[in-house]
């Protein structure tokens, strides 16, 4: 902690970084509900009839909330040893998604400009993914599907490997007539059809064709368990092995145990 400043500094560095605190979880239940309610906003304002009544209401909350948001990322920075870490860092380049859209749009004006105006608006409902920072237990999924990320590499490989073939032999058994027109599409039927969203759009027509369908149906049910499972058990082991809320100042690392004194990445006293 010898980098900050003055005990001010060291302060924010404790309410914004730190959940352990009172004021640290107070921080973060107030930015959860402001990221709640810019979320809402960015509906509304897609909402016509919300908007030609409200649209001077809802242009006001945007604003209070980007002026919110932007003084949040000033503050992250400020206390940060390394301020360029954190810019660039997942989190950061939320944050900057997060508020600069409002701007840009401000200064973008014209005709020419209203479809770039609208897109970056809609990029405004990635504060969502802030919500993140704030939930533990979107921590220790995200730690749990990287662990798994081998096994389901290899569960996907095989799914793919499946539908290609799956594909091929209902292009050889329906054909062209029967609206499988080329192995793409006959993919394309393999992939619905195995994921038991079935939308109807292409259907076989021959009595194989609807054995082989009927097949890949109840595979289906079973292969959707496969990934879940895989998912499940790394995200038990991970809920045994319950992480503190400590970041390390110095590198950002999140994910120390409970009785951690120095970083584990890079040896910062925490």
């Amino acid at each position: 902690m010898k980098f900050f400043s003055n005990q001010f500094k060291l302060k924010l560095y404790e309410i914004i970084f730190e959940a352990d605190t009172k004021a640290g979880k107070l921080f973060d239940v107030l930015l959860l509900w402001i990221i709640l309610l810019s979320i809402i906003l960015v509906m509304l304002e897609s909402v016509h009839a919300v908007n030609d009544y409200y649209g001077d209401w809802l242009t006001i909350g945007e604003w209070l909330v980007t002026i919110i948001f932007s003084i949040e990322f000033i503050l992250r920075i400020f206390v940060l040893r390394k301020p360029f870490s954190y810019i660039f860092s997942f989190y950061g380049i939320v944050d900057i998604l997060s508020i600069l859209p409002t701007y840009i749009a401000f200064f973008l004006t014209g005709v020419s400009g209203l479809m770039v105006i609208r897109a970056l608006r809609l990029l405004r409902v990635f504060r969502i993914l802030k919500l993140s920072r704030y939930t533990k237990e979107a921590g220790n999924i995200m730690l749990a599907l990287k662990q798994s990320r081998h096994k389901l590499a290899v569960f996907l490989v095989a799914i793919l490997t499946i539908v290609v073939i799956l594909g091929t032999i209902m292009y050889m058994v329906e054909g062209e007539e029967n609206g499988f027109t080329s192995i793409p599409e006959s993919i394309y039927w393999a992939i619905v059809t195995l994921t038991t969203v079935g939308y109807g759009d292409i259907a076989p027509q021959t009595d194989l064709g609807k054995f082989i369908s009927s097949f890949v149906m109840i595979l289906g049910y079973a292969i959707i368990a496969v990934p879940t499972g895989i998912v499940t058990i790394a995200f038990n082991k991970q809920s045994d092995n319950e992480v503190s809320t400590q970041v390390c100042p110095n590198c950002l690392f999140e994910k120390h145990e409970k009785d951690a004194i120095f970083c584990k990445k890079c040896g910062t006293k925490l």
